[in-house]
């Protein structure tokens, strides 16, 4: 069996690896990471040879840990990046260039059929009848987006939106509530099978699927990180949150993830605040005071046009994934405004959680 992960921040680690008997054998470690002294690879592999195969990549780490040679020094690898990539062999994962990757990326639409949209591709790559997809979004309006499980009265002002014109959406993801208006925020999706996260914890896998952007990111001269558990952090201030969708397959087989961020490109941090109720408990786990301060647009770091920023981050992923422009199908536009309508548009499903 093989596995590969690609440690955020870090490098490439591989693994191949046999089950027998309920254990691991013929373990061999390998990557584009730098370890010191040589004979630290060789701890690695005999620490983990033998070792139950149900272990979890905690307990793969630490046995990791215990078997270093004193003064090892690791760069780009951890011993935690070594027992994942050992279970995503074990559970048979994917990797992103296993894919041929669509792009879609069309003019602007509701707020509803955005969270419609999300639903349906997603669903689809589930099934197998799409490919892993990346959408890049356009709003026709502006919106506040609550997650899944949040409180409707205490997120939203009711007087403030209204006043402001802005309507108030629920998406399927959990998370925290969004503000976005057209041509200030960069939204995505990822819509990737189940298999491209396998032998992930769900805090491993908001990383992974957020490293690409990272690294566009990084060719546009900005030093992002993955910041536990969804938010996406410069030293200037969060640029970005994530949330995520378990989305399981036909029959209850193998399914598929969706992973959405919205970045801010620029913001009326005072008309925010106006609409969202950011509470005092919020901010204090943040140790910070005002909530203005936790976002910092791209076009102050980037000095750049947003559709500039967008175009670099496509071509970002396009260099390393491979990436196909496609298009919304007619039946899936067909199911997005149904689900629009009775559902994402619907008092009851906005107000769900009142």
């Amino acid at each position: 069996m093989h596995g590969e992960y690609k440690i955020p921040g870090g490098k490439l680690v591989v693994v191949d690896v046999e089950a027998d008997g309920g254990v691991l054998r013929r373990v061999r470690v390998a990557g584009d990471f730098f370890l010191e002294p040589d004979e630290a690879l060789d701890a690695v592999n005999r620490a983990l040879e033998g070792a139950p195969a149900d272990t979890d990549a905690a307990g793969l780490a630490a046995r990791i840990d215990a078997a270093l040679p004193e003064g090892t020094v690791m760069y780009g690898l951890t011993s935690e990046g070594v027992g994942i990539a050992v279970r995503r062999a074990l559970a048979h994962a994917t990797d992103w260039t296993d894919y041929d990757w669509q792009l879609i990326h069309e003019g602007p639409q509701a707020p509803a059929l955005h969270m419609a949209l999300d639903e349906v591709l997603t669903a689809e790559v589930a099934a197998g009848r799409r490919p892993p997809t990346l959408r890049v979004w356009e709003w026709g309006a502006p919106a506040v987006i609550i997650g899944s499980f949040q409180s409707l009265r205490n997120e939203v002002d009711a007087e403030g939106a209204a006043r402001h014109g802005i309507e108030v959406v629920r998406r399927i993801s959990g998370g925290g509530a969004m503000f976005v208006e057209p041509g200030n925020t960069i939204t995505y999706s990822l819509s990737v099978p189940e298999a491209l996260v396998q032998g992930l914890s769900f805090q491993d896998s908001y990383a992974y699927l957020d490293d690409w952007v990272l690294g566009a990111l990084g060719e546009l001269g900005i030093r992002a990180w993955y910041q536990p558990l969804n938010d996406i952090a410069t030293d200037q201030g969060k640029i970005a949150g994530a949330a995520q969708k378990r989305v399981v397959g036909p029959g209850g087989g193998p399914g598929a993830v969706l992973h959405h961020v919205t970045m801010s490109y620029d913001i009326d941090a005072d008309k925010m605040l106006e609409v969202l109720r950011i509470g005092r408990e919020k901010m204090s786990d943040k140790g910070i005071k005002s909530a203005k301060k936790r976002v910092d647009p791209l076009r102050r770091q980037t000095g750049l046009a947003r559709e500039a920023v967008i175009e670099r981050m496509i071509e970002s992923f396009a260099g390393r994934y491979g990436l196909a422009r496609g298009k919304v199908t007619d039946e899936e536009l067909a199911r997005a405004r149904e689900l629009a309508d009775t559902k994402f548009g619907s008092d009851g499903w906005t107000a769900r959680v009142p």
